[in-house]
């Protein structure tokens, strides 16, 4: 494959120094993949004092710390991810966060986690645009403009925007079940509230012309686990959208996350991340549609009628979140959580193998741990797949994980060659 478009990783001395193997940003073709920012002082290394509001301010100076050492601003993030240890502080999260926000508001992601790295209160993560992108001299370096749009059939808030496109890629604000006319929550279980996030997720899709089947990558937020069959349920009636999808089965990649607890006591979330074959001006009128989503799988990894193991599209292939199972048997590896992160990351392996790409292409690891002091356990195997530590990364506790796992990783891989334009 080509190395033209090339993976960068960078680091600052003015962010904390990461507590594992990884990089602060991982650039990419046109988007910086940022590692979640703990509220660590980058002086002392250690926690900022006093409460959420300290630890939150901490975490978005890391972040703008981040963005302004690869000269960019703020306004150049397209996507938060606010993880908080309790709910009831997201209020004064996001009262800072607006400081950093104060005009233009990007999409974003807020949940409650059951732990966070440090025992902090609250994680901060960014996805940025990155107008110059990573291709040498490229005719559109540096013109790229980011899109951000509302529609009033969906809900909409202050705190953020609904779709926020730049280049090839739509970052849609993760949708709760709320009804756009009351602004409030959809009555009955999880089935209909998980009915109501994908009808919202539509509705914006449709509000910028963009087909359902458009999604790459789906993330469902659940308050209790064993819902899941339930919002299995609906998810087939949304999924595959059209007769194109339909005759392949497509399925976008995927991954369930148990969370301790959503805003409005919501029992799911979803968010999405949306193919933008048309791109974002100036992108050339006759390049418009020009690119296809590409999903593979492979027999050598576990397989799931509800997820594609990677989708393609543009520049970047979005793995399915991969539990430490045995492909054979179907059940979990013998051992402690060491060897099930090692099979989860061999999963990964296996899956970028088989679409013709090596481990150094991925640019970012999402990490869901059932005991977050795992973590230490889980670096000995991860360091044997990225000894450079030049991944982004994201590390969370959750309540829950499918088959009583201790790990589930999920990866985001660069794609230098790009997906064919239709013929």
């Amino acid at each position: 494959m080509s190395g033209y478009n090339a993976v960068l990783a960078r680091n600052t001395e003015k962010a904390p120094k990461a507590i594992g193997p990884y990089s602060h940003t991982v650039a990419f073709s046109h988007y910086n993949n940022l590692s979640a920012q703990l509220p660590v002082d980058p002086a002392t290394g250690k926690l900022v004092s006093g409460g959420v509001k300290e630890q939150a301010e901490q975490c978005f100076k890391n972040i703008k710390a981040i963005v302004e050492s690869i000269d960019h601003v703020m306004d150049d993030v397209v996507r938060i991810t606010i993880f908080v240890k309790n709910i009831a502080d997201l209020e004064t999260v996001s009262q800072v966060y607006k400081t950093f926000f104060p005009i233009y508001v990007p999409a974003l992601t807020t949940v409650a986690v059951s732990a966070l790295p440090l025992n902090a209160l609250v994680q901060v993560e960014a996805l940025v645009s990155n107008g110059e992108g990573t291709i040498p001299n490229a005719p559109q370096a540096g013109d790229l403009v980011k899109l951000a749009r509302n529609t009033e059939a969906a809900p909409q808030s202050p705190l953020s925007t609904q779709t926020v496109a730049f280049s090839h890629y739509n970052n849609i604000t993760a949708q709760l079940p709320i009804d756009p006319k009351s602004g409030k929550l959809v009555a009955g279980g999880v089935k209909e509230q998980a009915a109501q996030c994908f009808r919202n997720v539509k509705a914006i899709l449709e509000g910028i012309d963009v087909p359902f089947d458009d999604i790459v990558k789906i993330n469902v937020f659940l308050k209790n686990l064993a819902d899941i069959d339930a919002v299995n349920e609906v998810y087939t009636t949304f999924f595959p959208d059209s007769a194109i999808a339909r005759a392949v089965a497509y399925m976008p990649a995927r991954t369930v996350i148990a969370v301790a607890a959503l805003p409005m006591d919501a029992l799911v979330q979803i968010e999405a991340v949306v193919s933008h074959g048309d791109g974002t001006p100036p992108q050339a009128v006759e390049d418009r549609h020009g690119i296809v989503i590409k999903p593979s799988n492979t027999e050598a990894a576990p397989k799931n009628p509800l997820s594609t193991q990677t989708v393609a599209f543009s520049h970047y292939n979005h793995i399915s979140a991969q539990l430490p199972l045995d492909v054979k048997t179907g059940a979990l590896v013998a051992g402690g959580v060491k060897e099930q992160a090692a099979q989860c990351l061999q999963h990964i392996k296996t899956i970028v193998e088989s679409i013709g790409h090596v481990m150094g292409d991925v640019v970012k690891v999402n990490v869901f741990l059932k005991n977050i002091e795992d973590m230490e356990a889980v670096d000995e195997a991860y360091a044997a797949y990225f000894p450079g530590g030049v991944p982004a990364r994201r590390t969370v506790g959750v309540s829950a994980l499918p088959h009583d796992a201790l790990v589930q990783i999920d990866a985001v891989v660069s794609h230098a060659e790009g997906t064919a334009p239709k013929a």
